[in-house]
């Protein structure tokens, strides 16, 4: 392959190097971001040496190259358009920047969120092993010894991100809102405060005090924050702006005792006086909201959002997700929405391995097949951008696997213990229904693909070149 002849080519293709903003690369794929996309030739592109595929995804034109090879085509690339390399950060926050004021603000929770998930994570898988293993040891089908210290701790480390996520939430919160992350993690800690009542203990309890607030203006339950996103969230920005700007006014000599001391206090207690009543409020209609969509009658919203699931993808709103699925395990214990995403996921991968299997261009199939296998690992970009919504059939297939798996995952209530995780391994998330999870990407996966072989022909790659 000549490497130099490629990226000659994609320079070409994308109007020179005038029509840069800026460029990276990752293991596989050949990341732009252009300043006019009018002047970008797709076709040319896609016929570039070396070019598996071309697609569109979160303001970036990426070119996948695949491993190996996008390294040495990035090398000639950034020579001969005479540009200095950037980060995949910097290519993110370029692209963030073109953006919609909406995909900007959908960008940020995805922002906040992305760095906590791995403790999401590791907290969900832990709380699916331990409901697998009461379940075994309370049916008879395993002995061993749950007074042991291994199980003991177990148990208390499965549930620990959730019992502290606010405080995460703020962190993280903190930082991408430009304030000092410690702060933040202050007003994290205020909202789930001993002196509080826990949130999990109103359902059982009521509301035990009420603290009248403003000079007695109103009263407000003096309960705690436990599980809740939403109000963390805006409870930072909030005081990130206080932060920022009293850092704009307050002399230097007294910045480090005045700044934090206001930020910390004027945000409390706007927090539990304001913000926390109203946003829960919002968060909690939200939450009902989504939850009484997807126990619509037969499965019926969980269908419809199944089958539009990657419709969100290519529009950029999925990020948004995670407040549901958190908000969905604070008051089920379960996330009902997780099931759906991993339906429509897997569907993608069924898809592109239905053009991988019936295609017989080898350059389509060297992009089909790896992206399959992608989206049933639940990395869905390649899959859709790559090859099922460039052919559109195939997306059209994957929809409705998507659709049929949820409606499935309905019926059967299925839920996940945590979220972040989708796909193959998302089973480690549906420990306790492990046999409806498998049922559910098999309908997914083989809806899709069955869809795509009868609509879907070859010939179709021929027309469109």
């Amino acid at each position: 392959m000549d490497y130099k002849h490629a990226a000659q080519q994609v320079l070409d293709a994308i109007g020179g190097a005038s029509n840069i903003v800026s460029a990276a690369h990752c293991a596989t794929r050949l990341r732009l971001v252009i300043a006019d996309n009018s002047k970008v030739d797709k076709k040319a592109l896609e016929n570039a040496e070396g070019a598996k595929g071309v697609f569109e995804a979160q303001g970036q034109l990426q070119i996948i190259f695949g491993t190996g090879a996008v390294n040495k085509v990035y090398d000639e690339f950034t020579a001969l358009a005479d540009i200095t390399g950037a980060t995949k950060e910097e290519v993110k926050q370029a692209a963030a920047a073109k953006a919609p004021w909406y995909q900007r603000a959908i960008k940020t929770l995805g922002d906040i969120f992305v760095p906590i998930i791995p403790a999401i994570v590791a907290s969900g898988f832990l709380m699916g092993i331990m409901e697998a293993l009461n379940f075994m040891v309370n049916n008879g089908f395993l002995n061993i010894d749950t007074s042991g210290s291994v199980y003991v701790f177990a148990q208390i480390f499965s549930n620990t991100a959730y019992t502290f996520l606010p405080i995460l939430i703020a962190y993280s919160a903190a930082k991408v809102f430009g304030g000092n992350p410690y702060l933040g993690a202050v007003i994290g800690m205020i909202m789930i405060h001993p002196n509080l009542q826990n949130a999990w203990t109103v359902a059982s309890q009521g509301v035990q005090t009420y603290q009248p607030v403003f000079g007695g203006l109103y009263s407000i339950p003096l309960v705690g924050y436990q599980g809740h996103v939403i109000p963390v969230v805006i409870a930072v920005w909030v005081m990130s702006q206080i932060e920022k700007r009293l850092h704009k006014v307050v002399p230097a000599m007294f910045d480090l005792f005045v700044t934090p001391l206001v930020s910390v206090f004027v945000t409390g207690y706007l927090t539990l006086a304001v913000i926390g009543p109203i946003f829960t409020t919002i968060e909690d209609g939200i939450i009902n909201g989504v939850q009484a969509l997807i126990q619509l009658p037969f499965g019926i919203g969980s269908f419809i959002m199944g089958g539009l699931y990657a419709v969100t993808v290519v529009a950029g709103i999925h990020h948004m997700y995670t407040i549901i699925d958190l908000g969905q395990l604070s008051k089920f214990g379960y996330t009902y929405w997780l099931p759906l995403a991993s339906a429509a996921n897997v569907a993608q991968g069924g898809a592109a391995l239905a053009v991988a299997l019936k295609s017989k261009d080898q350059k389509v199939k060297s992009m089909a097949l790896p992206s399959a296998m992608s989206a049933c690992m639940g990395i869905t970009e390649p899959a859709i951008f790559g090859v099922n919504l460039r052919y559109f059939k195939p997306f059209l297939g994957g929809l409705a696997g998507g659709a049929c798996g949820a409606l499935y995952a309905s019926i059967v209530g299925l839920g996940a213990t945590g979220t972040g995780v989708t796909g193959i391994f998302g089973i480690l998330l549906h420990l306790h229904m492990p046999l409806q999870y498998i049922i559910m990407m098999a309908i997914s996966f083989g809806v899709a693909f069955a869809v795509t072989w009868v609509i879907w022909k070859p010939e179709d790659v021929k027309e469109q070149a």
